[in-house]
């Protein structure tokens, strides 16, 4: 693969689409201070394929992630061209070796949006996590740093294994007492999104879990918490 051509194209492809319109609405509602060409996700998906059916290394991969994450126009780094690098990881995670979980972390710090961390977080590291048990050991630290990315990415990298039927309950149970008492609107909706997850497959699980710390909660959490438990236990928690 030509890294650098086929990044060219990509971007090229996204601006022949632009739509100032859009990008202005989409700017305002996720609050972000980057440039936006104004491209929809599938339309974007559309456009980053053709970069992996190739069937490219695991360095070809990494390399063009990288420069398209480092595009900027103006100085502000450009969503589009974000979005499509975490398409390009996403779409070949197969491929990234346990040395790439530290790339993923600098992706996520260097994101300041849901945006691009949810799925740095679950497809990137949640699927790295799964095919290296032992990198979850990461997530343990992870989940006490000061950038409150980091600790969401902590919480929403268990939804990989949670979604493959191969939940780490240890880790959800100390993950889910240590941010409890998070005063930050994402890391509590984090926690209630794994806990709604997982109660799809194990709502004894999730009803053990919550019921005995309401009183400790926060109300994003146990709303998401709750949402798909059997109504009666949904009721009788809420009812607590």
């Amino acid at each position: 693969m030509d890294v650098q051509g086929e990044a060219a194209r990509i971007l090229g492809e996204l601006r022949t689409q632009a739509d100032p319109v859009r990008a202005e609405n989409e700017k305002r509602y996720l609050k972000s201070d980057y440039a936006h060409i104004g491209v929809p996700v599938p339309a974007l998906r559309k456009v980053a394929a053709p970069a992996v059916k190739s069937k490219p290394t695991r360095d070809e991969v990494v390399a063009l992630a990288q420069t398209l994450w480092d595009v900027t126009d103006e100085g502000r780094p450009v969503h589009e061209a974000r979005m499509a690098a975490i398409e390009i990881l996403v779409r070949r995670v197969s491929l990234l070796e346990r040395r790439d979980l530290a790339m993923a972390e600098r992706l996520v710090r260097d994101s300041a949006s849901w945006v691009y961390v949810d799925m740095i977080a679950e497809k990137v590291v949640g699927g790295l996590v799964l095919r290296y048990p032992d990198l979850a050991e990461v997530l343990d630290a992870w989940v006490g740093d000061p950038y409150m990315w980091i600790r969401r990415t902590a919480v929403l990298a268990l939804l990989a294994g949670v979604r493959a039927g191969n939940p780490d309950l240890e880790r959800l149970d100390r993950f889910g007492d240590a941010l409890i008492g998070e005063r930050e609107f994402f890391i509590r909706k984090a926690i209630g999104w794994v806990l709604r997850e997982l109660s799809k497959k194990d709502p004894e699980w999730v009803a053990a879990w919550v019921e005995p710390r309401v009183g400790v909660m926060s109300g994003v959490t146990l709303r998401e918490a709750v949402r798909r438990l059997p109504a009666e236990d949904a009721a009788r928690i809420l009812g607590r």
